[in-house]
């Protein structure tokens, strides 16, 4: 049987308090081996540490934690929280991978980590200059057809920062499927600082949180069936 989380509609979580409940495939009640499995992991010298501060910095992110009944009160954006989470952990030196579409953003959020005597080895998804011919693009295929166009190197930009041995890396931007072959090839710790989003200035939830009202297509069949939609990629591709 799958399993779920997204699609749970119970109000008192098993997975939130200890006398909660879970639908028939929750994973809290019917995966308990992986869970514990998973649960030595955190015991690893090489964990243990970056779990605990990770859990650490979690609530520094709240105000006003003390006083009864609690109410929810963030105070840090994911920028000042990376900063303290990188000195919480004696981080000095930080990868940053980024798409050349967001190379203000990076060159902003470099200046900033740099003011927080945090050093930072940057390295563009362009890197090396090398065609999309390279890779089996047809000049149909490409962003700019009938023109020079070189392709994102993700691997690249892993195999350089793991060279340069950084601490903690992040990730800025990285097109859908880059940014996973970045994942795959980079060693140690990576955090996302944002994501790609075309059409929403780089905020991928706005599509979610107005899919009940301007962007109702998402939940239509406007995309049709998987083969539709396998051929309509296809004839894109072209």
């Amino acid at each position: 049987m799958d399993f779920n989380c997204a699609k749970c509609t119970i109000v008192k979580k098993a997975c939130r308090l200890k006398d909660g409940k879970g639908p028939v495939w929750c994973p809290t009640e019917k995966q308990k081996g992986h869970i514990q499995e998973a649960l030595g992991k955190y015991d690893l010298p090489e964990n243990s540490e970056f779990a605990k501060q990770a859990a650490i910095q979690e609530g520094a992110c709240y105000a006003n934690r003390d006083r009864t009944p609690f109410v929810l009160q963030p105070t840090k954006s994911r920028v000042e929280e990376t900063i303290e989470f990188a000195h919480r952990m004696g981080f000095k030196r930080l990868g940053l991978a980024f798409c050349a579409g967001l190379t203000q953003e990076a060159s902003l959020l470099v200046e900033i980590l740099e003011k927080h005597d945090l050093a930072v080895v940057s390295v563009c998804c362009k890197v090396g200059c090398i065609p999309k011919e390279r890779i089996g693009l047809t000049e149909e295929q490409k962003l700019r057809i009938g023109q020079f166009e070189p392709m994102c190197n993700p691997i690249a930009q892993a195999e350089i920062l793991n060279n340069a041995q950084t601490d903690l890396n992040i990730v800025l931007g990285l097109c859908v499927g880059h940014d996973a072959l970045f994942l795959k090839y980079i060693n140690g710790f990576t955090t996302i600082f944002a994501v790609k989003d075309r059409v929403t200035g780089h905020n991928p939830l706005a599509a979610l949180y107005t899919s009940h009202s301007y962007y109702q297509r998402l939940k239509k069949l406007e995309f049709g069936s998987d083969e539709e939609m396998k051929s309509r990629l296809v004839a894109e591709d072209r």
